[in-house]
């Protein structure tokens, strides 16, 4: 990422655009000033911004005709507007064309560094995406597996830990987090990556083709069996098998499972001739294995058998940091393969996709980025796009309340700094966003915790 995030101020009144220069520079920013409208949008023209300030009411081209023009060049750069209190409509009419945000003269400070903060974050993202990448190095192939949340950091180092290993691994989380790319990242960093990967989703087969599927059969075995056939342990002998949705066994096919496990043996239905096979199991499922073997339905050896090594995949929603990052690689995704010239998103349209809670995790946000490129007449990808938002009607996550304990104000204050920063995944500038402080603010307030208990 550059040392500093570059900022377009649009103001005709000399004196205030100077006093904002100032202002802004001091907090680690490149200012680049523009008199009027016209002078910024030749300004976007020619150089490259991760940010416009501008004022609505100027002599020659207005605010509100300089972010049209510069939403035309390229929506994707926030445009904050500064308005007078009796322009207010005029405002919300700038947010209606595309306006990031704006704050009312005379402006307050606190505000506007957060949300400078809050419009640049994504410059951030995309750059420790990348520093990640280059720390994992070239030994270590991460399957397209996009993320730099410290969930995501932490489940990856573990993959690369366990993955040269023979150890059986059970794969947990929702519907939609990934659990085959994780069982391929596995796969393709142990020694067995010269061998097959096979793939079988339990809960797609019936009871009945189940044991065919994963053992064979013999010619003339069952009607219809018209041929001998390999069934996917013996397909995957020398490599791994991953077996998704292995709650959905039925006990009696847990017990062959089983055994195969222990013994390492199979033998095709309607045959009798023992074969050996070598293979590795990654099993998966979206259900808690042991609440099933509480229920009586999931049998307790097969589960430790398959749980050497649990992972557990963490929901999108308790990872939106990794948004930004996974929103641009499928749309790069899809354009490609659609054949569109998609060039990003509009900064509310990336806002709202990092506030909804993505009920069916990583595959819903895939579903929905390549619906609206398909359907895009953009080059950018904007709010209207994603009408599962619109229909949602999510508002944006709020701090959990408190203990009913009364506690001190400092510890009050305390718990809501850390379960921001809990929320947010570490975010400090999203953590100081929802906590109302710069990020100044929330350093300061860190440092106080760590001098006094070592937090």
């Amino acid at each position: 990422m550059p040392d500093k995030a570059k900022i377009l101020v649009v103001d005709d009144d000399n004196a205030h655009r100077t006093m904002l220069k100032l202002l802004i520079g001091g907090w680690g920013y490149e200012i680049v000033e523009a008199d009027d409208g016209e002078a910024a949008i030749n300004a976007v023209k020619t150089a490259p911004f991760d940010l416009v300030l501008m004022d609505i009411r100027m002599l020659k081209v207005s605010g509100i005709k300089a972010l049209e023009e510069i939403r035309k060049l390229n929506p994707s750069i926030p445009v904050i507007i500064m308005t007078a209190f009796s322009s207010v409509e005029t405002a919300v009419d700038a947010l209606k064309k595309g306006a990031y945000d704006y704050l009312v003269k005379p402006l307050d400070f606190e505000k506007l560094k957060i949300i400078i903060e809050r419009a640049v974050e994504h410059i951030r993202l995309r750059e420790e995406n990348r520093i990640l990448k280059e720390r994992l190095g070239k030994n270590f192939d991460r399957q397209e597996i996009i993320g730099q949340s410290s969930a995501i950091i932490r489940l990856l180092e573990t993959v690369e830990q366990v993955a040269p290993s023979e150890a059986t691994i059970l794969i947990s989380g929702e519907s939609g987090t990934g659990k085959e790319l994780i069982a391929g990242a596995i796969h393709y960093n142990s020694t067995r990556k010269e061998g097959p990967f096979i793939k079988l989703n339990c809960a797609a087969i019936t009871e009945t083709l189940l044991e065919s599927e994963l053992f064979g059969h013999e010619k003339g075995a069952f009607t219809g069996a018209e041929r001998m056939k390999e069934g996917r342990f013996i397909q995957a002998d020398g490599g791994s098998l991953f077996l998704d949705e292995v709650s959905e066994m039925s006990l009696q096919m847990q017990v062959k499972l089983l055994r195969v496990l222990q013994e390492r043996e199979v033998t095709r239905v309607g045959g009798e001739k023992v074969l050996t096979v070598d293979v590795r199991v990654i099993a998966a499922s979206n259900r808690n294995l042991t609440g099933l073997i509480s229920e009586g339905v999931f049998r307790e050896d097969l589960y430790y058998r398959l749980n050497v090594v649990e992972l557990m995949l963490p929901a999108l929603r308790e990872r939106r940091s990794d948004v930004p990052l996974l929103a641009q690689h499928f749309m790069e995704l899809f354009s490609k393969r659609n054949k569109k010239a998609i060039k990003g998103f509009t900064p509310k349209a990336m806002d709202s996709l990092v506030r909804y809670s993505w009920p069916g995790n990583v595959r819903e946000l895939m579903n929905a980025i390549e619906r609206s490129v398909v359907l895009s007449r953009s080059e950018y990808l904007d709010i209207d796009d994603f009408p599962v938002i619109h229909s949602s009607g999510e508002k944006e996550e709020l701090l959990p309340l408190f203990p009913d304990e009364v506690v001190s104000l400092e510890e009050t204050e305390k718990a809501a700094v850390l379960k921001a920063l809990e929320i947010t995944d570490g975010n400090k500038s999203e953590a100081a966003r929802r906590l109302g402080v710069t990020r100044k603010t929330l350093h300061q307030k860190l440092k106080k915790y760590a001098d006094s208990d070592g937090v």
